[in-house]
């Protein structure tokens, strides 16, 4: 596996380039590195090219200077295509990946040929809040308002970085604060009312016991992408990949070779 480093957008970027043929492009989840796909890109890169990238703020790749929303995270992806010159390309997107495709190929006006797509336990799909969920959320932000008065914000300068901590979710108390607006914007995005826009035959890969993604949405995404498929895989959570990487490479592989020998 070859780094290599590029300039997009003004920020360093790391990624790998792995193979020949045609090209494929792995976008990784949130907090996710290139070397979390390493047996995904080992066995794709058999019979094409394939592209994996730190995503902004994650592993090697400089963090963003401002905070981003979905959409500025896609325009980052298609300047990061243009600036590798690729014309024609399969996507594959896992989690938060798979969250910037859906966003990505709604538009129609997105001028670069995309062959198929490929969703493992992809994001994009926002559920209503628990009434517990809600209750910690208003007691955050109440707790936020009250520690940013100006005699408490001196006297307890250390407070809301400790009440972040105490409320935020893993990838939120991991993340520097602007990686942390970056997670509440794109989280906070329902794809629903843009799936139908996807006209791109896709291919859904799902853990049944998946609990970041849960098979719910897959089921939602299955019913709302035209073209679209969804394979379950039974005892697996969010990294399939993972858990079965000789049968999901199978998968894959079927999927992206399928009019290869026409």
């Amino acid at each position: 596996m070859i780094i290599i480093k590029i300039t997009v957008d003004n920020l360093e970027i790391n990624y790998i380039k792995q193979g020949t043929g045609r090209n494929v492009l792995i976008l990784p989840g949130w907090g996710t590195t290139v070397e979390t796909y390493k047996t995904l890109i080992d066995c794709i890169s058999t019979y094409r090219t394939v592209y994996c990238l730190d995503m902004p703020g994650c592993g090697l790749s400089e963090e963003p200077k401002n905070v981003w929303n979905l959409d500025k995270y896609v325009e980052f992806i298609l300047k990061f295509i243009q600036e590798l010159n690729i014309q024609e390309l399969d996507l594959i997107g896992h989690s938060n990946g798979g969250r910037i495709i859906i966003k990505m190929m709604s538009n129609p006006n997105v001028n670069i040929k995309v062959n198929s797509i490929i969703l493992i336990g992809s994001a994009g799909i926002v559920h209503p809040k628990p009434f517990r969920k809600r209750v910690k959320i208003r007691t955050y932000k109440i707790c936020k308002k009250i520690i940013q008065i100006k005699p408490i914000k001196s006297i307890f300068p250390n407070a809301l970085t400790k009440l972040q901590t105490k409320f935020g979710s893993e990838d939120y108390k991991n993340a520097s604060p602007i990686m942390r607006q970056n997670l509440v914007n794109l989280v906070n995005e329902d794809l629903r009312e843009i799936m139908p826009n996807v006209k791109i035959p896709t291919l859904l890969i799902w853990g049944e016991n998946d609990t970041e993604t849960p098979i719910a949405d897959a089921e939602i995404m299955e019913k709302l992408i035209p073209d679209c498929g969804l394979v379950r895989i039974k005892n697996c959570l969010h990294y399939v990949f993972l858990e079965q990487s000789v049968y999901v490479n199978n998968i894959i592989n079927n999927f992206l070779t399928r009019g290869d020998n026409k």
